[in-house]
């Protein structure tokens, strides 16, 4: 048996992320065949796995034959992303033995036209988040699983998790593209609260965005000013960080840069702050950052609600609806707490020994979600071995060793 995995490339968005360490998982254990856009060793940033994706690519022949329409049907089981709530395929409309679509998005709110397409197009759905199943099943398909996303162990483990930088600071971590579905203006107003109270308050932010449409919505907070006026990147967070009262001088904004130099940055940080207001998966960065041996200040929002517990996590829990209106309609996301956001981070900012163990249960129980279980998860499922109905695709939360050992 072959399996077919069609999903974008690139080392610095999820997507491609996604797509290299499925393929990677997978490849250990069935023929892999890949198919994606072109991509260079510029795209993806490293030789290794550069050589590798393109040892896994199907050839130009078949690439073009599987390009021309009327697409047909592959023998084999596909499995290919689904880049938004359209429940389209993302490159190519081919039908596979099963055809399996993988799926992130952010909004409760499903037109009749999309249900259709997922039932059109897919044998089988297979949702990033139990919250993104649950809206797909409450829209009418029954089709529908859940594989969450993993961490790469090499990478982001517990070892050697404390600060060698910055050792004299309390520093903040948020991630996440710059929007205001991320919640960054929730960051900003209380970082400002903290640094106004602590002069040893920091922040590090990784908030690249290239699409300007989301970018502007920020604009839209109730909770900062914020004018999309610049197409200079550090500019425009420079000058949103100063009309809301941050302190830049106690701030690093970084550049995007390839994934696997991030866990640097995170074990050099006190603690995460992701107050996000919707996730369709479970959000890859926070999860990076826990698995790191972090403790986070987090929404028990959507996508989150698969990772975190009171044990691993600072659960913000003071949550009112946020009702979002777009071309489609309105829906509804989770607004979290702007005094409870402050409260917590006191809290960690005055009791820096109890966050020990708090991001040592998060280290030990993301070492349990690996790219490699998710790649298992989807081998049973496309195999037919995966139950829709039961819980064969959610990898299960096992603890592993000591990385440090």
């Amino acid at each position: 048996m072959s399996i077919y995995l069609i999903m974008p490339n690139g080392n610095r968005h999820g997507w491609g992320i996604c797509g290299k360490y499925l393929l990677k998982a997978l490849s250990s254990l069935v023929e892999t065949r890949y198919v994606t856009q072109a991509f260079s060793l510029n795209d993806i940033e490293d030789e290794l796995d550069f050589h590798f994706l393109r040892s896994k690519l199907v050839s130009q022949e078949e690439a073009a034959q599987l390009s021309q329409p009327p697409h047909g049907t592959v023998d084999h089981p596909v499995l290919q992303a689904i880049v938004n709530h359209s429940l389209e395929p993302w490159l190519l409309k081919i039908k596979g033995r099963p055809n399996v679509g993988y799926t992130f998005f952010e909004t409760d709110m499903l037109k009749p036209e999309y249900i259709q397409n997922g039932q059109r197009n897919f044998d089988l759905i297979v949702a990033g988040s139990r919250w993104c199943e649950t809206v797909l099943r409450n829209h009418g398909l029954t089709k529908v699983t859940t594989v969450i996303q993993g961490i790469d162990p090499q990478l982001f483990n517990p070892c050697h998790s404390g600060k060698t930088l910055f050792q004299d600071r309390f520093v903040i971590f948020s991630g996440g593209k710059f929007e205001l579905r991320k919640g960054q203006d929730l960051v900003i107003r209380a970082v400002k609260v903290l640094q106004e109270r602590h002069p040893d308050v920091m922040l590090i932010n990784a908030w690249f965005n290239a699409w300007s449409q989301s970018l502007a919505t920020m604009t839209s907070s109730p909770y900062i000013t914020f004018k999309l006026d610049s197409n200079d990147y550090m500019q425009l967070i420079q000058t949103a960080l100063q009309a809301n009262g941050v302190d830049g001088n106690r701030v690093i904004t970084l550049l995007p840069r390839p994934n696997a130099q991030m866990a640097k940055i995170y074990k050099n940080t006190d603690i995460g702050l992701f107050p996000n207001r919707c996730e369709g998966g479970t959000n890859l960065v926070l999860m990076e950052y826990m698995a790191c041996g972090k403790p986070v200040i987090a929404s028990n929002s959507s996508g989150h609600r698969d990772i975190l517990t009171d044990r691993n996590a600072i659960v913000l829990k003071r949550l009112r609806p946020m009702n979002i209106h777009s071309a489609e309609g309105r829906y509804t996301w989770d607004d979290p707490d702007l005094e409870e956001i402050i409260e917590q981070l006191e809290w960690a900012y005055r009791n820096r020994e109890q966050l020990k163990p708090i991001g040592a249960a998060a280290g030990a129980d993301l070492s349990g979600h690996t790219w490699q279980k998710s790649g298992e998860a989807f081998y049973h499922l496309l195999n037919g071995a995966g139950n829709p109905n039961s819980q064969a695709g959610h990898p299960g939360r096992s603890i592993h060793g000591d990385y440090c050992q």
